[in-house]
């Protein structure tokens, strides 16, 4: 379990950041998986996710996700009964107390964001097609839109794979170079002319133009923390049929 300093102490406020310890799943999936889309045995993961809920001392036992597609749809909603199964985005925003929401994450970056003043809630799910597409700016707006301010929105942005180990093709870089010349500064050219790529540091930018300031960061690598983390990549690295999903969540209450 960890924590961002800066949505820690705020109160009638519980957020995680998941790691991959103390659940009930076993092999590949071992032990906290709690991604319903995996090939894990569902009744292990609604297990595991109702661990999660008892460690957040949260009574409800169902955590709001979405069925994550790497877009830049972003759900929001302003009652429960606006909540349907299977909603599809990458992102939820609301106004609603005692309602968990949360993403899954095995290298992607899960950020959590709490307004202060106007008491409301985000998280998301980013990887690259959705960073590329404006997933991040589409959250801020709807916040936006619930009159918040940039200036009293804090963002705590978790765990996800170091550059050292997202390498990538020139394809890729020339994607973010198409957006603008200035995402140069986020790659780092490999040995073998390939790239590697930095999106913590393009995400914080893209907050920061955004006029967010307030940024928690906890700095640690799924792919190499395997004791902690699920990893697409290491996933994919070993020849593996699947990969578990960590959970980040949101409450307030």
């Amino acid at each position: 379990m960890f924590f961002s300093k800066k949505l820690k102490k705020f109160e009638n406020l519980e957020h995680c950041f998941f790691s991959r310890k103390n659940g009930v799943s076993k092999g590949i999936y071992k032990s906290l998986n709690c991604g319903l889309g995996s090939k894990d045995d569902e009744k292990n993961v609604i297990r595991n996710i109702n661990i999660v809920c008892q460690k957040l001392n949260y009574k409800k036992k169902t955590i709001i996700t979405l069925n994550q597609t790497h877009s830049n749809k972003v759900v929001c909603f302003n009652n429960r009964e606006e909540v349907k199964d299977k909603m599809t985005g990458d992102a939820i925003v609301t106004k609603l107390k005692n309602t968990g929401i949360g993403v899954l994450t095995a290298d992607c970056v899960p950020i959590l964001f709490f307004d202060f003043k106007k008491k409301i809630i985000g998280c998301v799910h980013v990887g690259w097609k959705g960073a590329l597409n404006e997933i991040i700016e589409n959250t801020i707006d709807k916040f936006f839109k619930l009159n918040s301010n940039a200036r009293d929105l804090v963002a705590a942005i978790g765990p996800c794979i170091n550059h050292r180990h997202y390498e990538v093709d020139n394809d890729f870089y020339k994607k973010f170079l198409a957006q603008s010349k200035n995402n140069g500064r986020f790659f780092i050219m490999s040995n073998d002319k390939k790239y590697f790529f930095n999106i913590r540091s393009y995400i914080n930018a893209k907050l920061i133009g955004l006029g967010i300031k307030n940024i928690d960061h906890i700095k640690m690598d799924t792919f190499s923390d395997k004791e902690n983390f699920f990893s697409y990549r290491r996933s994919k690295k070993n020849d593996e049929k699947d990969y578990g999903r960590c959970i980040s969540v949101i409450i307030m209450t």
